[in-house]
């Protein structure tokens, strides 16, 4: 769902109506991909905030409490926390997946071993595509065989 959606139950002090409506109007514009309803439609929106904002009310009063009272002191300071280990994280300059992964081949290969399985990577490389240069039926061949299985995709994606 939503990030910004927050807990709204067991807060001290108690959570207010316009807390629930603003919380109930956000689920609403999710749901309906609209942050600016037409003129049509915001009377079916109202409706369906105020039923949100019902169905929050009469479910938060009917939950038991457990544990000790949330405060929005004590929300905002774990949300401050969350974002400074976030923030580290990306002042450290933790590198996505990708580019980790592009450097760790790349240390790789500098490695003499390494080289030399490159170059014989490239060597076999080299050598298959002449081979099938010289082969002009085992491209339709094989040509035919990638012809097929997209067939057979295409049919199993179809049932």
């Amino acid at each position: 769902m939503c990030r910004n959606i927050r807990v709204l139950h067991h807060f001290e002090p108690p959570t207010t109506p316009e807390e629930i409506h603003a919380a109930a109007l956000q689920y609403i514009r999710k749901v309906s991909g609209l942050t600016k309803p037409a003129k049509a439609d915001s009377a079916e929106i109202a409706h369906a905030v105020e039923t949100v904002a019902r169905a929050t009310t009469r479910l938060l009063e009917r939950l038991p409490e457990r544990g000790a009272a949330r405060t929005r002191e004590g929300e905002r300071e774990r949300a401050k926390a969350r974002w400074m280990s976030r923030e580290a994280r990306i002042v450290r300059g933790a590198p996505p997946a990708e580019a980790s992964a592009a450097k760790s081949s790349s240390a790789a290969k500098s490695t003499p071993a390494a080289k030399s399985a490159s170059a014989a990577k490239s060597a076999s490389a080299a050598k298959s595509s002449s081979a099938a240069k010289s082969a002009p039926a085992a491209k339709s061949a094989s040509a035919a065989k990638s012809a097929k299985r997209t067939r057979s995709t295409r049919e199993q994606t179809a049932r």
